[in-house]
């Protein structure tokens, strides 16, 4: 039985007096995509923050692949885990292939160079999230679509096992969220990848993630398969507005009443 790309146990969570998750276990292993639902404000970010180590958790533990996290150098967690950010600032003009090719930094000795196939990698990639012909526009210029589909592809040159992704189709239109799901789900499904990902739509999670971890305002947390949790009650619970389920043209459609 393989190892756990994620694993987490007791994990207590609380922000400005509240408590936000009471005591949360759970494994994500490879080939598996979860989306993490809940309104605003119910921990979402929190909990990604804490689970890739950038704050600490008020009880509990977290494993990656097996070793506790604080037990990673940061160059080998770097090649183990990536994380998308909800948001993104770039301060200086740099060119879209420049800002992919950070991506590489984590497999790069001290004063080594990128080579060829590190940027056969970053072009690869750039395909994948549909920009390319892109390479030599500078980001300052990119719409937030835009930029948001180069920090996407930056993730994929960083190539880790782990994939955390803090609402990676916010700034999209219809057709590059469909693409970037879909993508994201091919590397669970033919290379092993993990993904854990946060998202509003609930038709998005329902039609692309296989796994759910649900997190209500109360502090506690609904977990399993997609269809287990995605369910009219718990739904309405969470959200705290009623949510109708429908089936329509093949899919599980949710509608708010």
């Amino acid at each position: 039985m393989s190892v756990p790309l994620l694993e987490v146990r007791g994990l207590a969570l609380a922000a400005g007096g509240r408590i936000l998750v009471r005591e949360l276990s759970f494994c994500l292993n490879p080939g598996e995509m979860w989306c993490l639902l809940g309104p605003n404000g119910a921990g979402k970010t929190t909990l990604l923050h804490t689970v890739v180590g950038l704050r600490e958790p008020q009880g509990g533990s977290v494993r990656l692949a097996g070793r506790a996290l604080e037990g990673w150098p940061p160059g080998e967690a770097a090649r183990a885990r990536g994380f998308l950010p909800q948001t993104m600032h770039d301060a200086f003009s740099a060119s879209v292939a420049e800002i992919a090719l950070l991506g590489r930094h984590p497999y790069l000795a001290r004063w080594q160079w990128e080579g060829a196939g590190d940027r056969e990698i970053v072009f690869a990639a750039l395909r994948a999230m549909d920009l390319e012909g892109f390479e030599e526009r500078d980001v300052l210029t990119l719409s937030g679509g835009e930029r948001q589909r180069v920090a996407l592809a930056a993730l994929l040159v960083q190539d880790p096992a782990l994939l955390l992704l803090d609402e990676p189709v916010s700034h999209l239109d219809l057709h590059h969220q469909v693409l970037v799901l879909e993508h994201f789900g091919k590397l669970a499904r033919e290379q092993g990848k993990g993904v854990l990902f946060t998202v509003h739509d609930l038709n998005l999670a329902a039609r692309f993630a296989d796994h759910a971890l649900m997190l209500t305002p109360q502090g506690t947390v609904r977990q399993g398969p997609i269809g287990e949790v995605m369910t009219e009650h718990d739904l309405s619970y969470a959200f705290g507005h009623r949510v109708a389920r429908l089936e329509a043209a093949g899919r599980t459609l949710f509608i708010p009443e």
